[in-house]
């Protein structure tokens, strides 16, 4: 697995090697995991809707970054990477690699590309990945009969990696519908229809591997997993359940080499019906905002917050101009349930606050000191994220004052003028800060470091290493094995961290 790397499924036009990428196309069939026969139902999918599927081919103009001899792009793990890497370097005069070669810069060159789409409407308006068209100078949308139309950017949406685009029809033509990803269950039977290697028009099937699938690449990532095979070339692609609806938008994979191996991701319909609409109405999307940053709710942070078991979002801080301050929600809250969707970590409380309309209000249900409460929120738009402004730090930082006190691992010492200027903590910071850190302490390992303020010890402010160790002592008398501390930055950013009284 350390070996494997995610791909977006996108093909550069000059990989289409003739034998190599055919030779790479039947590598991929036969090491298919789908080897069992399917069911019967499929070529009647790919009857019904493969004339809705289309190629996108797009070109940029990019400085060359050599002279026009250059090595072509192939596929990763091409049979003919290394005849042509050899010939290249090894090649005299201009454009080669070897000794005389020139790789100076040449003029600008059009670099293409190709991906999938699908027709979500006959008026022409097409579905793709955001990754397919990016950057474009000029984006084409290819028919199934070879028909080749100039198209428009109608909208994109980053997060979600999707793109919707618009032609005029030369013809009437056909297109797809969404279905409903949610009643997806794992082994039902996909297919996906696109162009691996520029080969248009390729059916493969297999079947929904997992759901809900967390792959790190973006902050609304739940994709569906599946083993139908999925290629460079495929992307923005459909993924059809055996009712000829599209459930998901095909849009990368995992391979050690750039081909199939069996585990492709789809962004579910659910997610992708809701960003089209907005890119169709808007040209942009519309999420809804909170307010709030949130962590995850650890199993040492459950149990100083007495929640059983582990769940939900913790709040680590509030926006001063967000909905949630108004509607009561405070730092040390623990959100479970969101406008009637349970929550069960922060990416999950991310996504249904994303996909939930501007100016709705909401129920919002909390755990606070071990109690439920339901707050009513009216949502906020989410604007671009403000950048976070990384802290100076001094090259030589004055001697330290006196601790005054040792608790958990920490020096710590009374707020005054000096130490708010040695650490940089502004003013509105309140607490205690932290001198030093013992490196083999659970607060090291948990990162806390010198210029960190103590802002609450079990949810209750402090501003003395006095308080802080009367508050241990008393967590230790009734039998807690953990202390939560809320802890902030120079800059006044929050977070919650437990640490160890044991």
């Amino acid at each position: 697995m350390t070996a494997a790397t995610i791909v977006p499924t996108r093909l550069r036009h000059s990989a289409r090697i003739g034998l190599a990428a055919l030779a790479f196309s039947a590598f991929s069939v036969f090491g298919s995991p789908a080897q069992a026969r399917g069911p019967e139902g499929i070529a009647d999918v790919a009857e019904k809707v493969i004339d809705a599927v289309v190629n996108i081919s797009t070109s940029q103009t990019v400085e060359a970054k050599g002279g026009s001899n250059s090595m072509p792009q192939l596929p990763p793990g091409s049979p003919f990477e290394e005849f042509f890497d050899d010939f290249f370097k090894n090649r005299k005069g201009p454009g080669g690699g070897g000794k005389g070669g020139d790789n100076g810069g040449g003029p600008p060159r059009k670099a293409n590309s190709l991906g999938s789409g699908f027709i979500i409407d006959t008026s022409g308006v097409v579905v793709t990945n955001n990754h397919v068209i990016a950057d474009a100078d000029e984006i084409n949308v290819i028919l199934n009969d070879g028909t080749k139309i100039r198209a428009e950017l109608v909208g994109v949406d980053k997060k979600t990696d999707l793109a919707v685009l618009k032609f005029k029809p030369p013809k009437p033509l056909v297109s797809v519908k969404f279905g409903d990803s949610d009643k997806l269950r794992l082994g039902d039977w996909v297919v996906a229809i696109g162009n691996p290697f520029s080969l248009g028009g390729t059916v493969t099937a297999g079947i929904v591997s997992a759901k809900n699938r967390d792959i790190s690449s973006g902050p609304y990532d739940s994709y569906i997993q599946t083993d139908a095979a999925i290629n460079r070339g495929n992307s923005g692609g459909p993924l059809f359940n055996l009712e000829g609806d599209v459930i998901g938008v095909n849009t990368l994979i995992i391979s050690p080499s750039g081909g199939s191996i069996g585990i492709g991701f789809a962004v579910p319909s659910k997610t992708v019906a809701g960003v089209v609409d907005q890119l169709r109405q808007f040209g942009e999307l519309r999420r809804g905002w909170l307010g709030v940053r949130i962590q995850s709710v650890t199993d040492e942070i459950a149990e100083s917050l007495s929640i059983k078991p582990a769940r939900g979002a913790l709040v680590a801080g509030i926006d001063d101009k967000g909905p949630a301050k108004p509607a009561g929600i405070e730092p040390g809250d623990v959100v479970v349930k969101f406008d009637g969707k349970d929550v069960k970590d922060p990416k999950d409380l991310s996504r249904i606050v994303a996909d939930t309309a501007v100016g709705k209000e909401v129920d919002v249900v909390i755990i606070r000191k071990g109690e439920e409460q339901t707050k009513k929120v009216t949502l906020g738009r989410l604007l671009d994220p403000d950048k976070v402004q990384a802290a100076v730090k001094t090259d030589e930082p004055p001697p330290e004052k006196p601790v005054t006190q040792k608790a958990l691992g920490l020096d710590l010492a009374v707020l005054n003028k000096d130490l708010r200027a040695r650490y940089k903590i502004k003013d509105s910071v309140k607490g205690v800060v932290v001198t030093n850190v013992d490196a083999n302490s659970d607060a090291a390992e948990k990162r806390l470091s010198a210029g960190d303020v103590i802002v609450e010890v079990a949810q209750e402010a402090v501003s003395s290493g006095d308080e802080i160790q009367k508050r241990i002592d008393q967590l230790k008398k009734d039998g807690k094995k953990s202390v939560l501390l809320l802890v902030s930055n120079g800059d006044g950013e929050l977070r919650f961290v437990a640490l160890s009284v044991q």
